[in-house]
């Protein structure tokens, strides 16, 4: 169960506690898409939703903060006011007292709680993440893609002040720059100082007279991006790949954050892919499969001679080594499986009707002649 206060990640990612990783990443999958920005665009709510549902899946699709979470109910370092020997066994061991009285009275109080960190100290961008569909060539052979998208970036006009070119950024009178104010409040414990937003700056510790008419004072402005993504080959459905500094720009200077690409792979008309093999299909005539025959499979480095030995049966499995697809984390390739179909003339000619025949007789077999007759 989440601390007080905290967030429930199962419960925003639907799953239950028990869930597997395998459920865990379908329903971010899925969850992912329906809430992103660029299916949602201007929706507030569809925004803060995603990036609940990505600090969700950061927590709980690693196996250690997955295991803090379950155990503390938090992922991280330990909340202040969570040391292990308070209050010996009255069940309060680890409590955040700040936390405690945050929620009954709104905010934090002195010393106890958590304080806001400096509101115009350089923050770091946030991660976006996208899912990239490639072709199986594409995963194949490896390959370099150009992407464009969608990210919050430094507003060029006004350096990322958020103030108009000419005009001043002013510290917020109010709260010093802090962001916080601290007012004495009444509780049943008594008179306790609590810190909470300034109304007047909104925790930003500081004031704009003038908004810069691009960003419209935030610092920021949404624009198309383009990415260059390189492809290793190997890659398969399901990777992430990390580019780092792609991400959103940074508040006050920080650093951008990182862009995520999910990988998925579209399906190939011509094989299935199984881990590292690939599987295929090749259709003879019944002749060929009783004789044995040479066939030419196709491949992703041309075509392979494929020899089918007499007597191969309807159903059976060949395999051709190294021409599946390459290791990501090794060398060498996996293999390429073809399954043998054997083909049954549906109208066979007269000529053909005859030498079946013929052959009927020579194994004994009873068949349908053609004016019906068994023979």
């Amino acid at each position: 169960m989440a601390a007080p206060g905290k967030k429930d990640y199962y419960e925003i990612l639907g799953v239950g506690r028990g869930a597997s990783a395998d459920e865990i990443k379908k329903a971010y999958r899925k969850l992912t898409r329906k809430y992103h920005p660029d299916t949602n665009p201007g929706d507030a709510a569809a925004e803060k939703k995603y990036k609940e549902i990505n600090e969700a899946n950061e927590a709980l699709s690693d196996p250690k903060k997955r295991t803090q979470y379950d155990q503390f109910g938090y992922v991280g370092d330990m909340p202040p006011g969570g040391g292990s020997g308070g209050f010996g066994g009255s069940g309060f061991s680890g409590a955040d007292f700040g936390d405690l009285f945050g929620d009954l009275f709104g905010g934090s109080f002195g010393g106890a709680g958590r304080r806001s960190a400096d509101p115009n100290a350089p923050r770091r961008g946030n991660d976006l993440e996208y899912t990239m569909q490639i072709t199986l060539d594409d995963a194949y052979r490896g390959a370099t893609k150009k992407i464009e998208i969608p990210r919050l970036e430094t507003c060029s006009h006004c350096a990322g002040s958020g103030a108009e070119p000419g005009t001043k950024v002013e510290t917020c009178p109010t709260c010093g720059g802090r962001g916080q104010v601290q007012q004495t409040v009444n509780t049943p414990f008594g008179q306790m100082a609590q810190v909470a937003e300034c109304p007047k700056c909104h925790g930003k510790g500081k004031t704009i007279t003038t908004p810069c008419r691009e960003c419209r004072g935030q610092g920021r402005v949404r624009k198309q991006h383009s990415v260059d993504v390189k492809i290793p080959a190997g890659i398969d459905t399901g990777i992430r790949l990390r580019v780092s500094s792609q991400g959103e720009a940074g508040v006050n200077g920080g650093p951008s954050g990182d862009l995520f690409l999910l990988i998925e792979v579209k399906p190939d008309r011509r094989f299935q892919r199984r881990g590292e093999d690939l599987n295929t299909t090749v259709d003879i005539q019944y002749p060929q499969a009783a004789l044995g025959c040479e066939v030419k499979i196709e491949t992703f480095d041309g075509t392979e001679t494929l020899d089918i030995p007499a007597g191969t049966q309807p159903g059976s499995k060949l395999r051709i080594k190294g021409r599946g697809m390459p290791k990501l984390r090794g060398k060498g390739n996996g293999n390429m499986n073809i399954l043998v179909r054997v083909g049954i003339s549906k109208n066979p000619t007269a000529k053909e009707r005859e030498l079946l025949e013929q052959i009927a007789v020579e194994l004994k077999l009873k068949v349908k002649t053609k004016k019906g007759n068994a023979r």
